[in-house]
Parts: structure tokens; C-alpha cells; sequence
């Protein structure tokens, strides 16, 4: 089902949103749409929601298995106000959102669904899960100018950091159970990143509610939503594997002329199983065994 519009959306296809959790999947450009939304479906989500530009198409499949909402730049302030409205409209469920090339990983993902994962972190009075966004690579960027190879993608097996969060309204002291995190690629190369841009962690995952909203940091104007574990033990978390950043690197004029390869001496093959990135620190089962 295509709808013209957000409001279309919201006013004609609640079906779509009656059960969670959802996937929204905000498609800045026409690489690697296909392989996005069927990495979500198979994870089990019950439905996979395709904000996109009218001019990119869909398989047959697709279109019958991902609604589909035309929206010129699904990005920046659109895309906010899009999973806001969303959070308005359908109070109390599991959301989920990611841009195309983007693929959601969580501990045990192989034999486990999403919904699984969410029921237990529900058990654990969670309402928000951090993820961290793990750049992705093409190791030959003369075969693959774009960054993007699905086939033999690079990752970064180190560099990753965190600094304590400052608490604006409480004389810069550390917020509580937050962390500003840092590494891969808008770290090595942070020169043609702005400042504001280069923490690598979002909080991807998140139960809707009414008076919630989702800020330009991917953050939420409600500060429990923005921790990483509860006060008594660890929760899970999970990664989101992205080009988006290796895209962004090699397509804006001011960077890709001064970027020749991203791989350096700590750069490892991306396995596409979750046993990689537990084993590599970049998501954390928790209680969850």
C-alpha cells in the first residue's frame, strides 16, 4: 500500500501500527533499498514502514509486504517530525528507525526475534534501548566509489570510546546513566564531520508515547529514555551497521576528493552475525542469555 503522504498515512493506515514492534526505515537516496527492508522483515518485525522519495521504486514483493509513504527528503527535521507523529499517534508500542544501507543487529538476532528481544526488556521496566551505529565499508573504493559493497564490507575493530554526557542544566556535571560515544569513521576522520555530528550513539529503539519527542541528536526530551542501563544492572543494547556515513564521505564534494580508502590497520571484515560485534564490545547482551 503506497500513501501520498504522512497525514494520508497516519489518517488511513493505522492498521499498519495497531501491533508493534515497527520498523521505520527513512530512504535518503536510492542505495541499497532493497536489502534494508528485507533485513528488517526477516527480523521479525511486524511491520516495516518505507519513507521515500515518489521516484525510487520497490520490488512487487516489497510493495505488497512494506507500506510505503511518499515524502520528498525523508531526513533531518522531516524525518523527526515523522517518528513523532507516529509516537503521537500510536501510543505504547516498540519503535524502531534507521535510514536505507542501515541494518539493525541486537544480541542472538539469528535465532531470536525482535519481539522477543523487546518482551524481555519490557520485563526489565525498560521503555528505550541504545544502540550504537557502526560504520560499515567497501575496502576498494575504485570498485565501489560509493562505499557500499554488501558482499566484503569493512569494520572498525577498535577506536571506540565514550565521555561523560554534560548536564546543561546542572552546571555541566555528568547526566546519570549517560554517555556520549565515539569511534569509526567520524572519528578517524572528524575533520569533515561537524562537531555536533560525531557521537555514534542513538537511541534506536524506544515505546511510544504521546508527549514524547525525538530530538536532532536522536536523543529524547525524556532524560531515563537516554540511558543505557537501568540503576540496579546492565541492559541489553544493540548496533545498527551503517554505510551511511562511508556514503556521506565519498558523495559530499568537500570530503571525497581528500578520502582515497577507508581502511587502516584495524579494519576486519564484517561477518553479518551478531556474534561479531558482542565478541568486539559493540553490543551488550545484559541479563539476556
Amino acid at each position: 500500500m503506497t500513501y501520498d503522504s504522512l497525514a494520508h498515512f497516519l489518517r488511513d493506515g493505522k492498521e499498519h501500527f495497531a501491533k508493534g514492534p515497527l520498523a521505520l526505515v527513512f530512504v535518503e537516496d536510492d542505495v541499497e533499498i532493497d536489502s534494508t527492508l528485507h533485513h528488517h522483515l526477516t527480523l521479525g518485525f511486524k511491520s516495516v514502514i518505507a519513507f521515500m522519495p515518489r521516484e525510487f521504486e520497490l520490488t512487487e514483493e516489497l510493495q505488497a509486504l512494506c507500506p510505503r509513504i511518499d515524502m520528498p527528503s525523508p531526513r533531518g527535521q522531516a524525518m523527526l517530525d515523522t517518528v513523532n507523529a507516529i509516537s503521537k499517534a500510536a501510543p505504547d508500542l516498540w519503535v524502531y528507525y534507521c535510514f536505507n544501507a542501515e541494518y539493525l543487529f541486537f544480541p542472538f538476532c539469528e535465532t531470536r526475534s525482535i519481539a522477543e528481544m523487546l518482551a524481555f526488556h519490557t520485563e526489565e521496566r525498560r521503555d528505550a534501548m541504545l544502540t550504537y551505529v557502526i560504520d560499515l565499508y567497501a575496502s576498494d573504493l575504485n570498485t565501489h566509489p560509493n562505499a557500499v559493497s554488501l558482499d566484503a564490507p569493512l569494520l572498525d575493530r577498535s577506536g571506540y570510546y565514550a565521555l561523560a554526557r554534560p548536564d546543561a542544566d546542572n552546571h555541566n556535571h555528568p547526566k546519570d546513566r549517560q554517555l556520549d560515544f565515539f569511534g569509526g569513521l567520524r572519528w578517524r576522520f572528524e575533520e569533515h564531520i561537524p562537531t555536533t555530528k560525531r557521537k555514534i550513539d542513538r537511541i534506536s529503539i524506544f515505546r511510544t508515547q504521546e508527549n514524547l519527542s525525538l530530538l536532532e541528536d536522536f536523543t529524547f526530551d525524556n532524560q531515563e529514555y537516554n540511558t543505557y542501563a537501568c540503576p540496579w544492572h546492565n541492559n541489553l543494547t544493540a548496533a545498527v551497521v551503517s554505510f551511511r556515513t562511508a556514503k556521506a564521505l565519498k558523495s559530499n564534494p568537500g570530503s571525497t576528493f581528500d578520502i582515497q580508502e577507508f581502511s587502516w590497520h584495524n579494519s576486519v571484515p564484517f561477518e553479518w552475525h551478531s556474534r561479531q560485534l558482542l565478541d568486539l564490545g559493540l553490543m551488550e547482551p545484559g541479563q539476556w542469555f
